[in-house]
């Protein structure tokens, strides 16, 4: 078996091709045990569509994992829109694709609601709704709650206090030293916040162009091969995954990790490498999980509280906190504790006596 295939305990896989982009649109929903899956559209170019429906399972699993660990009551799903190499969604493919994808969700009748993702952003939600009302995050005029990436980076500063505290006894990011790989909606906002509580940052993204966020907030400049195994005190990751494999471990200069990206573990067997390197890892799932709990606020039958959704996303770090001291008590990584306490909510909404 191919061990970046993840465990097939989904309960559903929909790939289909749109008939007016002619682009291979898939929606994998892992689990609706808790509540509608929800989870972000990413476009993304693949040499294969096979690969795409592999990135939607591993990612859907997650979700699920994400939304247990944060008690929300939501499941995990994941929809992907396969671009062959070389193609890009611009024009009038863009929003074929996106009215295709939308009637890709509509199909699955509210099983899973999307959201953005990788290459999917706030003027795209609005054409995906013109097909489906299972669209979550649409502006604050539409009815949404807007852009979840502030609450996303809100998520991961708490996180990063949270390991901090783990690994130096001092939750205080000033005059940590911080490496950030990957400046996107997210990853910019994570760096901002790192700044303002004094942190010395090293930024890194493939676009060279971000080197203006670095100047503007006096940090380092470099290549994300280079941050990546920097000496500093914290890796944050907030690019794309798999980032994080065995032969990248024995070469980290880090204390700890704790980033937005998701899937940073080429496989789950790293996680014991980090852990054999005394490197505490942060499980992303846990990290990442602002924009799922403020889409949640937004779900909810009251409306839109945003002061409500800060309050929760706030508690990000309480969840990692009790991840990291079941760790500590069962002598088993951080990664297998987030699993067993999402499983262990998973179970309760599966069987509630």
């Amino acid at each position: 078996m191919d061990p970046l295939l993840p465990p097939l305990d989904h309960e559903e896989l929909y790939v289909r091709r749109g008939p007016r982009s002619g682009l291979t649109t898939i929606v994998a929903v892992h689990s609706t045990a808790r509540g509608p899956a929800l989870g972000g559209c990413r476009v993304w170019n693949y040499d294969h569509p096979a690969l795409a429906v592999r990135d939607a399972l591993r990612l859907a699993r997650a979700m699920t994992y994400k939304a247990a660990c944060a008690d929300q009551p939501l499941g995990g799903g994941k929809g992907v829109i396969a671009l062959p190499p070389g193609v890009r969604l611009t024009g009038a493919l863009r929003r074929a694709a996106l009215l295709d994808f939308g009637e890709t969700v509509d199909r699955l009748g509210g099983r899973y609601v999307t959201a953005e993702d990788v290459g999917i952003g706030s003027r795209d939600m609005p054409v995906i709704a013109e097909t489906t009302r299972h669209v979550s995050g649409l502006a604050t005029r539409l009815g949404g709650s807007g852009d979840p990436s502030p609450f996303t980076a809100l998520g991961v500063e708490a996180a990063i206090r949270t390991t901090l505290a783990r690994v130096f006894d001092d939750s205080s990011l000033r005059g940590r030293t911080i490496a950030v790989i990957g400046l996107g909606h997210v990853g910019s906002r994570v760096a901002q916040r790192c700044a303002r509580a004094g942190a010395r940052l090293l930024l890194a993204d493939v676009d060279p162009a971000k080197r203006a966020l670095a100047e503007r907030l006096g940090a380092r400049w470099t290549t994300p091969a280079r941050a990546l195994t920097a000496k500093v005190d914290l890796l944050s990751p907030c690019a794309l995954g798999g980032v994080l494999d065995e032969a990248v471990v024995p070469r980290l200069r880090c204390a700890a990790i704790a980033g937005a990206a998701n899937n940073q573990l080429a496989t789950d067997h790293v996680a014991a490498a980090l852990a054999a390197r005394g490197i505490v890892w942060a499980p992303d799932f846990v990290c990442n999980a602002g924009g799922i709990v403020n889409i949640a606020v937004e779900l909810e039958p009251s409306g839109y509280d945003a002061a409500v959704a800060r309050r929760r996303v706030r508690a990000i770090g309480d969840t990692l906190a009790e991840v990291f001291a079941t760790a500590e008590a069962e002598r088993i990584t951080p990664l297998d504790a987030a699993i067993a306490l999402g499983e262990q909510r998973l179970a309760a909404a599966q069987n509630p006596a």
